[in-house]
């Protein structure tokens, strides 16, 4: 009789323990699929793994993309959400897109993820954190859809700076995310190297006869195909590692959230400028020798540095005779310049562009006015630089 009362009890003993396990099974399961996959931040790496909010998220009328709340959990790292704080903080976004929409031909940015569906969501947490732990107001993360990424907003960060409540103050914060909501888009994943080998058998430069006669959104594909096989937009020294970068058009700085956030900004600024120059008809007419420097491979590089010895906010430098290289093909032998434009340097009153500055750092000029510097350099420069031997003196300007 006492074996019969043992064996039942082990049974009771093994159901209860399987039952305890099945659970913990069907809890961690749970947990799984309220888990993204692991997102990518600014720097291209893993970003850390974000809650599933519960919702369905909130419509924006006229936008295909919602917004989602996840208000976090008691005790967790980073904090958790009341109800009222979410909604406070929920609203306030929904009406700042609102505000952007009705508004979009002011923000081309905004404008462009909009129309390319570039944008996968908005989610809202209490605190925002990349990979490695650091905390931001926004922050801009990859997907695993090729061309898509993903918002996460901070509302302990909204509500610090004033912003609950007050979306028109809020859009041009949120508005000037969507640079990098572009960019994250359109690169996908990529390695952290800066500098590509050029592949200067391939590239497909044209003469100025032909540049001249070419429509203006031929140019521009040029210059793209350019871009993959010659022209770099990065500086070789990587100078701008760990800089700060400008808010456009004022001399406030925005702290990098990678060390190659910079690098990344001003690279894409770069190619917009230089789009802007052998696009617009009115460099063509007014600066034409910077249209076909960039086209006929006369011209390199293009970037910007961050040389603080040196009060030049740009310059140009040319490759040395017997640095020459053979372009194309069959091999045109050229002495290549590169363009370079100081980070933190202001305009001196006898640059061609310093009217078109208004006293702002290099690094703060919008992509319109960088265009009508670096054509400016290019006019005024590029001849002189490369007859009067100008590349010995340049040499010493070079970053350490």
């Amino acid at each position: 009789m006492m074996d019969c009362m043992g064996l039942v009890q082990k049974v009771c003993f093994w159901i209860k323990n399987g039952l305890l396990t099945l659970s913990l099974g069907v809890v961690l399961s749970s947990f799984a699929v309220g888990v993204y996959a692991a997102e990518v931040d600014h720097s291209g790496e893993p970003g850390r793994e974000l809650h599933q909010p519960s919702e369905s998220g909130h419509p924006i009328p006229g936008l295909s993309f919602r917004v989602f709340v996840d208000r976090g959990a008691e005790g967790a790292a980073s904090g958790a959400l009341g109800e009222a704080e979410a909604n406070e903080a929920l609203q306030t976004v929904l009406h700042t897109f609102s505000f952007l929409n009705q508004r979009r031909w002011n923000y081309p940015r905004f404008d462009e993820a909009v129309r390319k569906g570039m944008l996968d969501r908005v989610i809202i947490q209490p605190n925002v954190r990349n990979h490695e732990g650091k905390s931001f107001p926004l922050l801009v993360v990859r997907t695993v859809d090729p061309g898509r990424a993903r918002l996460l907003i901070s509302a302990s960060s909204m509500k610090e700076k004033g912003y609950v409540g007050q979306p028109e103050r809020f859009a041009s914060v949120l508005a000037r995310e969507f640079q990098w909501v572009v960019s994250k888009a359109e690169t996908g994943h990529k390695p952290k190297t800066i500098s590509i080998d050029r592949d200067l058998l391939h590239a497909r430069i044209q003469t100025d006869q032909d540049i001249r006669s070419l429509p203006s959104e031929d140019r521009v594909r040029l210059l793209q195909q350019l871009f993959e096989t010659y022209l770099r937009t990065v500086d070789d020294f990587r100078s701008l590692e760990g800089q700060s970068y400008y808010e456009v058009g004022s001399t406030n700085l925005v702290a990098p959230s990678q060390p190659d956030s910079a690098t990344k900004f001003y690279d894409l600024r770069v190619r917009e400028a230089l789009q802007r120059v052998v696009r617009e008809p009115v460099f063509l007419e007014r600066t034409p020798r910077a249209v076909t420097s960039l086209l006929n491979g006369a011209i390199w590089n293009v970037a910007f540095v961050n040389i603080e010895q040196r009060d030049w906010a740009t310059r140009t430098r040319v490759l040395p005779t017997d640095r020459a290289v053979k372009v194309g093909e069959p091999g045109k032998l050229i002495q290549p310049a590169e363009i370079l434009v100081n980070l933190h340097r202001a305009a001196a009153p006898d640059d061609p562009f310093y009217a078109d500055t208004k006293h702002l750092p290099m690094g703060a000029l919008s992509s319109d006015q960088l265009a009508l510097v670096i054509a400016k350099e290019i006019q005024h420069n590029i001849v002189e630089k490369s007859q009067t031997g100008h590349v010995a003196q340049d040499a010493l300007t070079a970053p350490e």
